[in-house]
Parts: C-alpha cells; sequence; structure tokens
C-alpha cells in the first residue's frame, strides 16, 4: 500500500500530463514516430491503375480475376522510459528534485504513446539495473510506471550508463523508441550509446538543475554533499570558487554533448526551475521538419 500523498502525486501528475497530451503532445508523437514498416491488409479486384507488382497471383489463379495485395502502415510501437535513479537525481534547488521532473516527463511521454496504442515499457537503473517493467499496454500499466519513477528505492547511487544500456539492449528484443532520461553525470558511455541509437530510436533527455552550474554568491557557506559518494564539505563560495564550478561544468557539458553528436542523437534538455512543455514541442518540431 503506498502513502495517500504518493497516490494523489500520481493522481495530480496523470490529471496534469493527461491535459497536455490530450491538447499539445499525442498528435506530435504521432507525426514524429513511425512504424516498422508495412504489413499485410486485404486483398481486392485489381483497378486499371494498379501497380502489377501488388498483383497476387495465388488468389488471382483461384478466381480467374486479377487480385491485388493492399498494405497498411504497421504503427504500433514500443515506447521505452529508461530512467536514472543515481543519487544526482535526487537533488533539486527548488521545489522539484529531479526525479520528480523525471516522473513528469515520464508521464507525458507514456501518455502520449498510450493515446496512439503503442506499448510502453521502464528500465530503472543506477549502476546496473534497478527495474524493468516490460512493455504493455493500459493506462494502469502507465500509473504504475509513473509511481515506480516516483518511489521505488534503488539499491545502489552511483551511474554507470554503459553499464545500464548493455543491460537493456540485450533485454530489448526489437526496435524501439528509447527515452534515457538522466543528468548525464557520468563517463564512458559514449561507444555504447552509438550502438544503441543504431539499434533503437534512441532520444536523450537531460535533466538539469541551476545549482550545478553556479552556487550562490558569498558570504553564505555551504554543507556540500555527493549524492552518489556521501562525501561532505563545508565550502565558501568564492568568486573563484564559483568560476571553477562553471569552468568544470562547461567541460562536462561539452564532453555530454560531444557524445551526442558522435552517436547522431539530438537531445531534450530540461531544468528544474522551468517549464518542460517547450522543450519538448521544441524537438518535436525539428523532429518533424527533418522527415519531412
Amino acid at each position: 500500500m503506498l502513502p495517500k500523498e504518493i497516490l494523489a502525486q500520481v493522481r495530480r501528475i496523470e490529471i496534469r500530463t493527461g491535459r497536455l497530451v490530450q491538447d499539445v503532445f499525442a498528435g506530435k508523437y504521432l507525426s514524429v514516430f513511425k512504424g516498422r514498416g508495412m504489413e499485410f491488409s486485404q486483398v481486392r479486384e485489381y483497378a486499371p491503375g494498379d501497380d502489377i507488382r501488388s498483383i497476387d497471383w495465388n488468389v488471382s489463379a483461384r478466381f480467374s480475376r486479377p487480385f491485388v495485395r493492399q498494405y497498411q502502415e504497421e504503427r504500433e510501437l514500443t515506447l521505452m522510459v529508461a530512467c536514472d535513479l543515481s543519487g544526482s537525481q535526487f537533488f533539486g534547488s527548488g521545489r522539484r528534485l529531479k526525479r520528480e521532473v523525471a516522473a513528469e516527463l515520464s508521464a507525458v511521454l507514456a501518455f502520449s504513446a498510450l493515446k496512439n496504442n503503442d506499448k510502453v515499457g521502464l528500465f530503472l537503473f543506477t549502476d546496473g539495473r534497478e527495474l524493468f517493467i516490460p512493455p504493455r499496454k493500459g493506462r494502469l500499466h502507465v500509473l504504475k510506471i509513473i509511481r515506480d519513477v516516483l518511489v521505488f528505492a534503488p539499491q545502489r547511487r552511483r551511474t554507470d550508463i554503459a553499464a545500464s544500456l548493455d543491460t537493456l539492449n540485450r533485454m530489448l528484443r526489437r526496435r524501439s523508441i528509447l527515452m534515457l532520461v538522466s543528468d548525464f553525470q557520468d563517463q564512458g558511455f559514449e561507444r555504447v550509446m552509438r550502438r544503441t541509437a543504431a539499434k533503437h530510436d534512441l532520444i536523450p533527455v537531460v535533466v538539469e538543475d541551476p545549482r550545478e552550474s553556479d552556487l550562490p554568491a558569498p558570504p553564505a557557506w555551504l554543507d556540500l554533499a555527493d549524492p552518489e559518494t556521501g562525501e561532505r564539505a563545508l565550502v565558501r563560495p568564492t568568486a573563484l570558487l564559483r568560476e571553477q564550478l562553471r569552468r568544470r561544468r562547461a567541460e562536462a557539458e561539452g564532453r555530454i554533448s560531444e557524445a551526442f553528436r558522435s552517436a547522431h542523437v539530438e537531445p531534450i534538455r530540461v531544468r528544474t526551475d522551468e517549464p518542460y512543455v517547450d522543450p519538448i514541442v521544441r524537438y518535436f518540431q525539428e523532429r518533424a521538419r527533418r522527415f519531412r
């Protein structure tokens, strides 16, 4: 049994994201994610102008007149939400933790897929697999996914994107839309990301917090803790320290951006202190223009 406040939070997310899906995202989702190909639908009698290559000779011979095969796009897709639950996801300098933003993003994407009759699955990871929910359909299934992103207690706190993607690649046998939700505070995942992007429709979703790139101005003293190692330090955010932090953050951003470029994937970037609607809408619009 879940606490009432968690159930209420899941319900609020369902209501809020359900409206967004209805008003904004569902049509865009359908327009940018295509089916796996064409599947046979039916046969009908040949009509002048039909492509003779579509004639079904077995059926035509049986009825002594030509029939052609008709196909339709195989629309059903699988959306897999892979969500980072390492220690850094439990950070947020404002009203929301990165984990809570990830839950809402997962809800928007999952309800968009559900509205288009696609399957949705969930993979939670830290420095390895934490939870795998196989892709299925249905509102209750999507609510379970939102709940788990919000309340699942991971066993570990470190991040290993490469190992986690390797595990997921072995588990997913069919090509899927793979939404990788993380702050990407890790290194050494470039090669696995390229392999994953070749196998799946990989979309990185980068969740950021403004305090990760800048500290409050002095004279405040800060008790800082590394969320993945537990190490603590009492520091005074001098101008020099703040500049060093900004430089290190810029270097990390450069590595992450280069990893995305080498895998030929475009990320969605969202922040804990800003609405996530505009970045997702912009991504869908840009992707729709590229694939016209």
